[in-house]
């Protein structure tokens, strides 16, 4: 994802927090960056997906490049969330170098726009993020990432954390058709704990914008349970209604 040097602003860059939920778990996406640091060794770190800004790009416009190359997907979910100017965020030696690197131009500090977005991971493109040396990673589990991207990581999911809770944005990362139980997982992955199960659907099923289907799922070994469809017409007429969701 890097541009020529006359083409972007080097003190400038955008980090996209991509959240995906997998069905047991809520997900990052992560790029290995590929070059080499001072010395010739394999950098190999793992970083979120960003870019420096062009200089004819505003922020989102840059946001929305990074994940469309990086997913192969337009119209996702996108909401900026805060912006981190530490001038010591880009002094460590190893980073630096990398940033130089890659950049190809002299690079001394850089303000950056950080961003999250939601995704279902089976719509992303996998020959995408396969080019760009993408992969999945468990959000509690993360490894030591560069700069301050684990700081970029943790605050994005506090935004998220809060976010969920008065606006339906869950259905960003769930198949078109699900189940309660679905959605209650998701929630308890984002907040790391369990919910009650009938205070959850109680509360749930108020929303004039999940639908049931005349569908159960099929060849389960328990209990088949209903589908439900999310409405996003019906949510934007009955906005006022919306659930406060007091985890």
């Amino acid at each position: 994802m890097n541009s020529p040097p006359a083409n972007f602003n080097p003190h400038l860059s955008v980090d996209c927090v991509i959240f995906g939920f997998d069905g047991d778990n809520l997900r990052v996406l992560l790029i290995k960056r590929k070059g080499r640091n001072t010395g010739g060794t394999k950098a190999g770190k793992y970083k979120l997906p960003g870019d420096l800004i062009h200089l004819k790009e505003d922020l989102e416009g840059a946001a929305k490049r990074v994940l469309a190359e990086l997913t192969g997907l337009e119209n996702i979910f996108l909401r900026q969330f805060s912006v981190f100017g530490n001038p010591n965020r880009t002094t460590n030696e190893e980073d630096h170098a990398w940033l130089e690197e890659s950049s190809g131009i002299p690079i001394s500090r850089v303000v950056t726009t950080a961003y999250y977005s939601l995704i279902r991971i089976d719509k992303s493109k996998t020959e995408n993020e396969n080019n760009h040396h993408a992969s999945w990673h468990k959000v509690d589990e993360l490894p030591n990432l560069v700069f301050d991207h684990n700081q970029i990581v943790e605050k994005g999911l506090a935004t998220l954390r809060n976010e969920i809770r008065f606006e339906p944005i869950c259905f960003e990362l769930l198949p078109g058709k699900f189940t309660i139980r679905q959605i209650q997982t998701l929630y308890e992955v984002i907040f790391g704990k369990e919910l009650d199960n009938r205070n959850f659907r109680k509360k749930l099923l108020k929303a004039k914008y999940i639908v049931p289907l005349n569908e159960k799922q099929k060849g389960v070994a328990h209990k088949p349970a209903l589908y439900y469809s999310y409405n996003r017409n019906k949510y934007v007429e009955t906005r006022e209604d919306v659930l406060y969701y007091n985890f």
